[in-house]
């Protein structure tokens, strides 16, 4: 269990870096270039890096054999952490300037708006095509998200773990994508309300949904009892947390409730789809109001 929470971190911290080094390149092309063609880039190089996932990486892990892969594998990780191990060393030694992502999108701006046009204020639909800003997006996406590739054959393969080290690496790109997206949003955004509501909106579909998922026939994961007379996942769950050592206090609340839900699962169940339901229509408002009640 801790191995694998390792490598879910590991994997996760390591595609975060990549992933927010591709952004800075794709901000600075999309400002200073246009976003049109900063996100035609950025595109192009998912599809491309798709391409290869699928007819060259999962090929190689179930053609290959297990001692060949092992070498393969074991070359990239080495190739990998002595290049990581080499930058550390220079930065901390003072002979390399230490990793600054503000100065690398400072360079890159400058470098992009060299000579001297000003970004284009056309809608993103009618804005004109720009070759430098499309191979700049697309080099840099494609640059580190190879690497992304890598950390998860290279960490997933040698852990067995392949499919836990492609949803760490997918929930950073989602992390980053997300956080990158309201970084790029423009001044106005920040002073009118309508962000917020979006969010809220935002938030409210996912309670909402939440709500249906517990309330849907047979997944209702608050249940007291399965349909074969066992204990439901809550039931199961409370009893494991009542075998913890903990004050005696505590220990009799957490089997009071287990008594209860195993008793009145249907119950709990249709308080918890309520609340779910409730909390998603008050983000679903957007008032302030309404929303603060449902926080």
């Amino acid at each position: 269990m801790t191995s694998t929470i390792i490598l879910a971190l590991a994997v996760f911290g390591a595609s975060s870096v990549e992933m927010v080094e591709a952004f800075t390149i794709v901000l600075a092309a999309g400002v200073s270039r246009g976003w049109r063609s900063a996100v035609e880039g950025t595109l192009a190089a998912v599809v491309t890096l798709a391409v290869i996932v699928v007819g060259v990486g999962v090929p190689l892990i179930h053609l290959v054999p297990l001692n060949a892969l092992r070498v393969v594998v074991g070359g990239m990780l080495l190739v990998l952490g002595l290049n990581w191990l080499r930058k550390a060393i220079l930065r901390s030694s003072g002979h390399k300037a230490m990793h600054d992502e503000d100065a690398i999108y400072a360079k890159t701006l400058a470098e992009l708006s060299a000579d001297g046009q000003p970004p284009p204020k056309n809608s993103f639909r009618h804005a004109p095509r720009d070759a430098t800003g499309f191979v700049v997006a697309f080099k840099g996406v494609f640059l580190e998200g190879l690497e992304v590739v890598m950390i998860v054959l290279t960490l997933g393969s040698s852990s067995k773990h392949l499919g836990l080290a492609a949803v760490s690496a997918g929930a950073a790109v989602v992390v980053v994508s997300c956080a990158g997206a309201l970084v790029a949003l423009p001044d106005r955004a920040w002073v009118t309300p309508r962000l917020g509501r979006t969010v809220l909106r935002v938030m409210g579909v996912f309670f909402v949904g939440m709500a249906l998922l517990q309330a849907w026939p047979g997944r209702g994961s608050w249940s007291g009892t399965t349909r074969s007379g066992g204990s439901g996942p809550l039931v199961g769950m409370v009893r494991q947390m009542a075998r913890t050592p903990q004050p005696r206090v505590t220990s009799s609340l957490v089997r009071s409730f287990e008594s209860f839900d195993a008793a009145h699962g249907w119950g709990v169940n249709l308080f918890v789809v309520i609340a779910l339901a409730a909390i998603g229509a008050a983000f679903l408002s957007a008032r302030p109001r309404v929303a603060r009640a449902g926080v």
